[in-house]
């Protein structure tokens, strides 16, 4: 499917989408539990369904029903699965539930698309040998397809932290399951930080206490998951919610307003602040969970995307528009997602005219010497690469025509409805 977006403006009122972070681990956190847990205000996508997949798989059971999931959980002892767990393109997913498998007696294969498949899994796979289970890589690379089985009992582990901090996350989730507990010492700083923070406080939230110390992170085993009066809330998603606020500080000549923005762990709550540096008018009410936004004149800054990876592609259209520079550093990680963000955003601005710079861990894009225009670019299989063009078409000069916009269902499945309803003069094609 193709999205085409034309030079226009937006405004008016938007609720915040739920956050795909919070959903993936509410989502296995009732799985881990016993009974049943309802989650409310999930986010439905191509991603967050594969972790509904898992929890079935290993014998639990998902319902969907208006606005609400009712997960029945398998009570920490996961099910041999009858078939290969597909994970699809959540990197989430695979990571999550490949230390679940470990819990269990049998042997559970876990797969994915083309892209899951180059990411790596290799630091996981080690830790969960380290602590008596068995974590194979079909091909030997530390790539799905995957083969893992236990029961682990707990232990200490050594792993580096500059790879993904779902690695931290996995292990965290399925140690309360353990006998003995896990603890995770951190060989290398740990990229990605408020993504670990968010699991801690959705453990919180069921009941599972965790604790972080100078070498990295435990939880205690024999614990149990178990959400207050079997209910979770999903917050609103930052990282959802970058797109909506850089097309306000870019397009909203009347001002945008989006609604539910809490304040939760999230390290993508930065883009507030962020645009805030960059020279936007924007303000955040946390008390009343709004953010307001409006087209402003934007300087060029540099932004560490240490721990907001998922920032990069949004920062990156900013910046095209912004007079001076625009740096963002510390991004070797980013190259690691769906698709490689750096040189995809690079590559595709550059095709809309903008002047971009790459180096191993930097993308610099030159906002004065940059003149946006409608282009055909490609969104390279990556829901933010698709949203994050989408937003630069909206400023560009003339038509510009985003390849593989269905990506978008990975986190955000309404996101050109919702732009459309803002005033942006968008249609999908094919």
């Amino acid at each position: 499917m193709d999205a085409e977006i034309r030079e226009s403006t937006v405004g008016g009122r938007v609720d915040a989408p739920p956050s795909k972070s919070y959903t993936h681990r509410a989502i296995l956190a009732a799985g881990y539990a016993d009974g049943e847990t309802v989650v409310e205000r999930p986010l439905v996508s191509a991603d967050t369904r594969a972790t509904m997949r898992a929890v079935d798989a290993y014998g639990g059971a998902v319902e969907e029903t208006d606005d609400e999931l009712s997960i029945q959980g398998f009570g920490g002892v996961p099910e041999t699965p009858a078939d290969v767990i597909d994970c699809a393109n959540s990197g989430t997913t695979i990571r999550l539930v490949t230390a679940a498998a470990a819990l269990g007696d049998g042997l559970t294969v876990l797969t994915g698309d083309e892209s899951l498949r180059s990411r790596p899994h290799g630091p996981l796979l080690s830790a969960i040998e380290d602590l008596g289970g068995r974590a194979e890589s079909t091909r030997a690379n530390g790539q799905a397809p995957l083969v893992v089985g236990g029961p682990i009992e707990g232990g200490t582990v050594a792993m580096p932290g500059d790879v993904s901090s779902q690695f931290v996350t996995a292990l965290l989730m399925t140690g309360a399951h353990t006998e003995g507990g896990i603890e995770i010492d951190l060989e290398t700083e740990l990229k990605s930080a408020p993504y670990v923070a968010i699991t801690r406080e959705v453990l919180a939230d069921f009941g599972v206490d965790t604790r972080s110390s100078d070498a990295g992170f435990a939880v205690a085993g024999g614990q149990s998951y178990a959400a207050a009066d079997g209910r979770y809330r999903v917050p609103g998603d930052f990282s959802s919610m970058s797109y909506l606020l850089a097309a306000g500080a870019l397009a909203a000549d009347d001002g945008l307003e989006v609604h539910g923005a809490y304040p939760s762990a999230q390290g993508d709550a930065a883009i507030v602040e962020i645009l805030d540096r960059m020279g936007a008018a924007v303000g955040w009410n946390r008390e009343a969970g709004v953010i307001t936004v409006e087209r402003s004149e934007l300087s060029g800054v540099e932004v560490d995307v240490g721990d907001t990876p998922d920032l990069l592609p949004t920062l990156a259209v900013l910046g095209a528009a912004a007079d001076g520079e625009t740096r963002l550093v510390n991004a070797e990680h980013v190259r690691y997602k769906e698709t490689d963000r750096v040189s995809a955003m690079a590559e595709e601005l550059e095709e809309m005219g903008a002047r971009v710079e790459e180096t191993p861990g930097s993308l610099t894009v030159h906002g004065g010497d940059t003149d946006l225009r409608g282009a055909h670019v490609d969104g390279r299989g990556d829901h933010r690469i698709v949203m994050a063009l989408a937003v630069a078409g909206l400023i560009a000069d003339g038509t510009t025509t985003v390849a593989g916009a269905e990506h978008v269902d990975v986190s955000f499945p309404d996101f050109f409805e919702v732009l459309a309803g803002l005033g942006a003069d968008v249609q999908t094609t094919g």
